[in-house]
């Protein structure tokens, strides 16, 4: 079987993690890559299942040995990546990994697996309704509010690079049109 990789990004707030939760429930032949990261566990994650949690030093060990298919520093000294072996894992259990990550670690595992990945951009369809849809979340303070949109605008500025662009105006069609996309690529119905 080819190994073949989906891997969905979007600024947050663009409705991708409900677009990746409807995907995997619709979708048997794929699997949720869980990520690693060196942040703390936030009430009701589960290690393993949410995130791999490691502590920066294991995290620092496993880029030494090259563990990652991709790694970053997303925010200041929180770290995030993508465990070759999650992704082997998922491969091993005849399925396609589910990769749910921000716009460097898609695009460096897009360098890394080329045409066996499909990257997909979930936009939102403008700034203000990003803004609105993070306000009503009720989770961020101004501040914090003000440096995910400022992010986000970082985040729309590599749109093009991605195989696919879908824009979240309305969930259930951007749902479709990504379910859609993806079984193209896989070449099911």
């Amino acid at each position: 079987m080819e190994k073949k990789i989906i891997i969905l990004t979007a600024p947050s707030g663009a409705g991708k993690t409900t677009i990746v939760r409807k995907l995997l429930a619709s979708m048997p032949v794929l699997s949720f890559s869980v990520s690693a990261a060196t942040r703390a566990p936030r009430e009701g994650e589960v290690d393993g299942k949410d995130y791999y949690f490691l502590t920066a030093d294991d995290f620092h060990h496993k880029i030494e040995i090259h563990a990652f298919a991709e790694y970053e520093m997303v925010y200041a000294g929180k770290y995030y990546g993508t465990l070759k072996s999650e992704l082997e894992r998922i491969w091993h259990d005849g399925q396609i990994p589910m990769v749910d990550i921000d716009v460097k670690g898609a695009l460096a595992i897009k360098e890394k697996y080329h045409d066996n990945a499909l990257t997909v951009f979930i936009e939102p369809p403008s700034l203000d309704a990003l803004r609105v849809r993070l306000s009503e979340r009720g989770t961020e303070t101004k501040d914090s509010l003000e440096e995910r949109l400022a992010k986000a605008r970082y985040e729309l500025s590599f749109s093009h690079e991605f195989d696919k662009i879908v824009i979240n105006d309305d969930l259930e069609r951007a749902y479709e049109e990504v379910k859609r996309l993806i079984q193209d690529f896989l070449n099911i119905k």
